[in-house]
């Protein structure tokens, strides 16, 4: 899994929307983070790890590309709403092809 920074991280996720287009399907999870690298121990706890700011995790995955992200909890909206632009552009834009290739059959046949 590779961890982008931000903006690379949208540049990766439309190019996934955009080859998942006509066929596939990109699955995006989201999950609270708190920086840690290693998972804690079973006996006795961490002491003193205070997560300065509440942090999300975002993955992306077409099945064979997988990206990540860590942004703040308050650019979490910001994400979801272009997650969702991309996706549904996608899928506008494939609904307009399949319409002006239905009306030139049409208009072919008149």
């Amino acid at each position: 899994m590779v961890l982008l920074e931000s903006e690379q991280f949208l540049t990766e996720l439309t190019r996934l929307f955009q080859k998942c287009r006509l066929s596939g399907s990109v699955f995006i999870t989201l999950k609270k983070y708190d920086g840690r690298t290693k998972p804690i121990p079973r006996k006795g706890s961490v002491e003193g790890f205070e997560p300065s700011d509440n942090k999300c995790l975002l993955r992306a995955t077409d099945g064979k590309k997988k990206i990540s992200t860590v942004v703040s909890s308050k650019e979490v909206n910001k994400f979801q709403m272009v997650s969702f632009c991309c996706s549904l552009s996608g899928k506008i834009q494939h609904n307009i092809e399949h319409w002006v290739k239905l009306i030139l059959r049409f208009t072919a046949l008149l």
